[in-house]
């Protein structure tokens, strides 16, 4: 595992940017082989997607081979309403590059069979030839995706409920009426997750320093989902220095000064565990 430890949340998200363009380039995806990347909602990767428009814009790469897969969607909510994923991603990233319709993934919160909504999710990943990026962002508690404090950390896509933390957290997106607030979501598993090639994880802010915390210094734990990925081969967090208070000064002082003598074009280089 990697902690690349940042000054600001802007500096969180360029840096993100910088890497997924990197990754994607140095791919050299094809119409015969597609970059597959995993992608998150949330404030958190706003600044990414913000990088990445103008990366496309200025000609620096392109999306055409790019497939996506979205980490979760509300169920019961119209694609068209303004909390929907699906609307989510459409305004702020997608409609904004070149990527095709048809290669973008999305979970569907309507659909009349949910459960085999979650299945043929995985089933279009397998047949993708698996994400070879995925990234996340991470809750207060730790959760990423939906998998809220508790959840299997070999789960699969799946309806989840959400936990009554989620939903009074949520109720600021809907007019803080808990009624309109969905109780349920279709999320990717954390075992879906750590089928990836590579995973970057985001995180910014003092509110989330005790999650990082356990990410980063405590052992796996299914109580903190963020956690299992410290199992992964090849896993990245970024970070503000905000998110870092929770964290042992040496812990701090060890990655730093793992980066402390790289420049910003070696720092994307070979991120391996």
């Amino acid at each position: 595992m990697r902690l690349v430890i940042l000054e600001t949340s802007n500096s969180v998200g360029e840096w993100a940017a910088k890497y997924v363009m990197k990754r994607i380039n140095d791919f050299q995806p094809s119409a015969d082989r597609y970059f597959v990347l995993g992608l998150p909602t949330g404030s958190t990767p706003l600044g990414m997607y913000k990088e990445l428009i103008e990366f496309y814009k200025q000609g620096k790469v392109s999306f055409q081979y790019v497939k996506t897969f979205n980490m979760d969607e509300y169920v019961g909510l119209a694609r068209d309403h303004h909390e929907s994923y699906h609307y989510f991603m459409w305004n702020n990233f997608f409609k904004h590059i070149d990527i095709e319709p048809k290669n973008v993934h999305i979970l569907d919160g309507n659909a009349a069979d949910l459960v085999a909504e979650c299945n043929n999710f995985e089933d279009q990943i397998r047949e993708a030839g698996g994400v070879e990026l995925f990234i996340g962002g991470i809750g207060p508690d730790g959760h990423i995706a939906f998998n809220e404090p508790g959840s299997s950390l070999v789960s699969r896509t799946r309806v989840k409920t959400l936990a009554q933390d989620t939903l009074e957290a949520n109720a600021r997106f809907f007019e803080n009426d808990m009624s309109k607030v969905p109780k349920q979501a279709l999320t990717v598993g954390v075992g879906t997750v750590m089928d990836s090639k590579e995973v970057m994880i985001l995180i910014t802010g003092a509110h989330k320093a005790f999650a990082l915390y356990k990410a980063i210094e405590e052992g796996v734990n299914h109580m903190w989902t963020v956690s299992a990925f410290q199992q992964h081969a090849n896993t990245l967090m970024i970070c503000d220095e905000d998110a870092t208070l929770e964290l042992r000064v040496k812990t701090v002082k060890y990655f730093k000064g793992i980066l402390r003598d790289l420049d910003e074009g070696s720092q994307l280089e070979g991120y391996k565990n």
